[in-house]
Parts: C-alpha cells; sequence; structure tokens
C-alpha cells in the first residue's frame, strides 16, 4: 500500500511537472517546465543546444540488498523514504569544491523546486537509482548539484525527511523498526565521483545527476574492519535496538532525543549531515532545523 502510494505520487508530481527555472548568465531568470506544450510561463532560454536531465536519488545496495552493522545486526529495509526539494543543478565556472569556502559561480542553473518524496529501497539489487525528475535543460556539463532534506508534506514519510522501515536480525532475534526523522539538511555538492562521469549534456541527447546517500555512516558496515571510520563513527544498531518495545523498535526524533543516551543522540546528530554525497563526492551541508 505504502508503495502504491509513493509511486502514485511521484507520477502525479510529474505529470503536473515540477515546476524548474532557467537562469542563463547576464539574463533574466525565466521559469520553464519539461512539457512541450504552449505556457504562459514558459520562456526561451535562448541556448542553442537542449537535451533532457535526470535526477536520480541513490541509497546503493546498502538499502536495496541489506547489509551487516558495525555492531553484527543483519538489516533488511522495506522503505527508506527521503523527501527532496529545491533540487538545483549547475553549470559552474571554476568547478565547485565543497570543501573550499567559496560560492558556486554558475553559468546555467536548473532547479526543481517543488517536494518529491522517494522509497530508495524501491527495487532490487539491479535496479537505477530512483528518478527524483526529469526535466528539460541546455546543454552542457552540469558539476554541481544541490538538494534540501526537507519534511514530507503528504505520503508515508508525511512531517518526516526522512523514514527508515525494516528488520533487523542477530543471534535469533529479530526487531521489526520503524525510525522517523524530522532533521531538515541543505547538501551543495561539487562533481559526481564515480565509476562514470555525469551531468554531461549535448544537443537532444540525456545525462544524469545523482543525489547519493550513504546510510552505512549511520549503521557502520561489518564488512569493513572494525577499526574503520566508517565504523568508529558509526552509531550501530544497539542503542536503537536498546529501545525495542514489544519486540519492535519504533521512534522519531523527539523520542529518540528522549530515550537515548546524551551521547548517542549527539552521535546521530552529527552523523545526519554525512549521509549526503554525490557518488563518494563529498557535499557542503546546511542545518535547516538549526
Amino acid at each position: 500500500m505504502q508503495e502504491t502510494v509513493i509511486r502514485l505520487a511521484r507520477a502525479g508530481l510529474l505529470a503536473v511537472l515540477l515546476p524548474l527555472t532557467l537562469q542563463a548568465c547576464g539574463g533574466d531568470s525565466p521559469t520553464a517546465t519539461d512539457t512541450a506544450s504552449p505556457d504562459p510561463q514558459i520562456a526561451a532560454s535562448g541556448t542553442a543546444g537542449e537535451g533532457t536531465l535526470i535526477v536520480r536519488a541513490n541509497g546503493e545496495d546498502f538499502v536495496r540488498e541489506g547489509f551487516t552493522t558495525s555492531d553484527g545486526w543483519e538489516m533488511e529495509f522495506d522503505n527508506v523514504y527521503v523527501t527532496l526539494a529545491n533540487v538545483t543543478a549547475y553549470q559552474t565556472d571554476p568547478p565547485f569544491d565543497p570543501q573550499a569556502t567559496q560560492e558556486i559561480n554558475a553559468q546555467e542553473t536548473v532547479s526543481v523546486s517543488e517536494p518529491i518524496t522517494v522509497d530508495l529501497a524501491e527495487g532490487d539489487e539491479a535496479a537505477d537509482p530512483v528518478m527524483v525528475a526529469e526535466v528539460k535543460a541546455p546543454e552542457g556539463r552540469y558539476n554541481a548539484l544541490s538538494w534540501e532534506m526537507v519534511a514530507a508534506p503528504e505520503g508515508p514519510a508525511e512531517g518526516y525527511s526522512i523514514v527508515l522501515q525494516g528488520t533487523a536480525t542477530r543471534d535469533g532475534q529479530t526487531l521489526p523498526f520503524v525510525l522517523r526523522l524530522s532533521e531538515e539538511l541543505a547538501f551543495t555538492c561539487g562533481d559526481f565521483v564515480g565509476d562514470q562521469r555525469k551531468g554531461i549534456l549535448s544537443g537532444d541527447d540525456e545525462a544524469d545527476l545523482e543525489a547519493t546517500f550513504h546510510f552505512d555512516h549511520l549503521f557502520g558496515d561489518g564488512e569493513a574492519p572494525a577499526d574503520d571510520e566508517i565504523n568508529t563513527g558509526a552509531l550501530g544498531f544497539d542503542p536503537l535496538a536498546a529501545l525495542a518495545e514489544g519486540g519492535r523498535v519504533e521512534a522519531n526524533s523527539q523520542q529518540l532525543s528522549e530515550r537515548l543516551a546524551p551521547a548517542d543522540y549527539q552521535k546521530l546528530l552529527e552523523i545526519l549531515p554525512s549521509l549526503g554525497h554525490v557518488g563518494e563526492g563529498h557535499c557542503e551541508e546546511t542545518n535547516l532545523t538549526a
């Protein structure tokens, strides 16, 4: 039922073709959509070539296939909902470095303002990352990406920016869990870092951009050495398992702040900003709820 709702929600958003802005350097900031139908709010960008830019969200195999946490729990996810808003792709010169103190110097900007909720656990290990939006955009190399992670306005994640639902198993004990997090964050990222280049759009072709979420930062990775940074900095699942009542773990951010040990709750807050990446590329993070 939840999966049907989110598919319908996303389909509905795409059916009305999310509002976006196309900004050319030195020009106006016209509003356009990815529809070919006439619209009084659509203005030509004046760019000779135009293609399709597809923004995707990826929770990686950790989310789609499950994994072992740093403290030995076998995690399986039924749903991992995240809500993205103000998703913006940039052509920048010089390239944006999220680890340096600098502003994005954008020659072209394409943005989708409406909040969109996606389920990162959707599909199997062979599935493509989940599509967030598909828009028409001027050709060129989109080498920076930003988005906000906000509370979902409706649907199964309503009121929360992240909802994690699944089961954790260790030593014959299985704990269903639902974690609802309300912290809102903003990520500004540079070029995608991975096996393939992304964001190079030419002519009437298509190009992908990817917002990547590293949930192993939160739970650790049982396949990595215990002294690996991914594990020494992780919360793991033990502190959450300790909150189980009636054989399940169910908590929202407020309840976690009250029931987790102060050090564990602080660690959780410190980890959340590290979730957002572009492949393995890092991002500059802003806490919107601070």
